[in-house]
């Protein structure tokens, strides 16, 4: 599964797995793949060294990337406790009841939250950067879109391609024109951030966009022949997150949630405000139902809500609250029915891509050519 751009990377195949588990991005680029470690939970810039040595440790000298959560536009100093203080009276006391409600323990005293999205904040994504540019990545991925200008100089000046993240042609053609090397083109399928529109339609709108620059494709993609799809529709590779959940080497915090993920079925999401401000695709759970009520007070926006509900989703994860329990993840996870290695999953990727080209060539009448 090789395209020009794998190429350019030095991969074997053109598989790019985003993931916040360092063990799974290393494990994802020994397999063949270009493993993407997600930054945004790093709340302190010793946290990332650890892992990034971590992961140089543990690739095998197989590139790896990094993918940030920045705004294009640099906004001067904005602590986290100046965006605490926006934080309404009555939505804190929204998600005290709701916790109460379904008898979630506290954290036991002095226990900070394992969840913080002060990576949403621009400084904070910064620090993230001056440790990783410190390490040989090869790619630097936005997921709020095109980097401030700034960053993306700085990515070329140490030889680091720079992604971003659209869910339309318009945004597209935006991070084209702000200097960007890679779009990836985000589909409604997709867990996490994403727009309306599906990855059928999206894929080849922002390839015809932004030509000639190389366009991955993400959203509900989870298997070879899905593989060979997104390639056929102009693409250079995938841009894979959702299927590395169940993969034995993550580390999803709870037992209960692997269980969940693997019951659940393509329907079992819901695009919801309720984890970050912002339309993430998520598990339905009685949390997003709660807060997409109309008898709840309604999301702040981004960072405001990932703010306000940082303790409570760490509460629920601890205790494994299960009606609760929920975790980004797009509409492939019914597809995610058994925990497999990283390996595995390349190897089914791989595999049912071959199946996929065999079969087209066989409808063409190129079987054995």
């Amino acid at each position: 599964m090789q395209t020009e751009l794998s190429k350019t990377l030095g991969v074997e195949h053109a598989v790019f797995g985003f993931t916040p588990f360092p063990a799974v991005a290393a494990a994802i680029s020994r397999a063949g793949g270009f493993g993407v470690l997600g930054a945004v939970r790093y709340t302190a810039p010793d946290e990332l060294k650890r892992d990034l040595d971590w992961i140089e440790a543990h690739v095998d000298g197989k590139p790896y990337g990094l993918d940030v959560v920045m705004p294009a536009k640099k906004v001067e100093g904005v602590t986290e406790a100046d965006v605490e203080a926006m934080i309404p009276e009555g939505h804190r006391q929204f998600v005290k009841d709701t916790l109460a409600k379904y008898g979630v323990p506290e954290l036991a005293e002095g226990e900070a939250s394992g969840w913080r999205i002060t990576g949403w904040m621009e400084q904070v994504a910064r620090n993230q950067l001056d440790v990783a540019f410190d390490y040989p990545i090869r790619l630097l991925a936005n997921a709020l879109g095109s980097p401030p200008a700034d960053v993306v100089a700085r990515a070329h000046e140490r030889n680091v391609l720079v992604a971003a993240l659209a869910g339309s042609a318009r945004h597209a053609v935006k991070h084209k024109e702000g200097g960007i090397d890679i779009v990836v083109a985000q589909g409604y399928e997709a867990g996490g951030h994403t727009g309306d529109i599906a990855s059928m339609v999206l894929t080849p709108d922002v390839v015809d966009a932004v030509a000639p620059l190389p366009v991955l494709a993400a959203g509900g993609i989870g298997s070879g022949q899905q593989v060979a799809a997104a390639l056929a529709l102009g693409a250079q590779g995938v841009w894979l997150g959702s299927i590395w959940l169940t993969t034995t080497e993550a580390e999803l915090p709870s037992p209960k949630l692997i269980e969940k993920l693997l019951a659940a079925g393509s329907g079992d999401t819901v695009r919801s405000r309720a984890l970050t401000g912002k339309p993430a695709r998520q598990l339905r759970t009685e949390w997003t139902d709660a807060w997409d009520s109309a008898d709840g007070p309604g999301t702040l926006p981004m960072p405001l809500q990932g703010l306000l509900v940082a303790d409570a989703v760490s509460r629920i994860q601890k205790y494994e609250v299960e009606p609760l329990l929920g975790t980004p993840v797009g509409q492939i996870v019914g597809r995610m029915t058994s925990e497999r290695s990283v390996q595995a999953v390349l190897d089914d990727l791989t595999r049912g891509f071959e199946e996929a080209v065999d079969r087209i060539n066989r409808i063409a009448g190129r079987s054995g050519q």
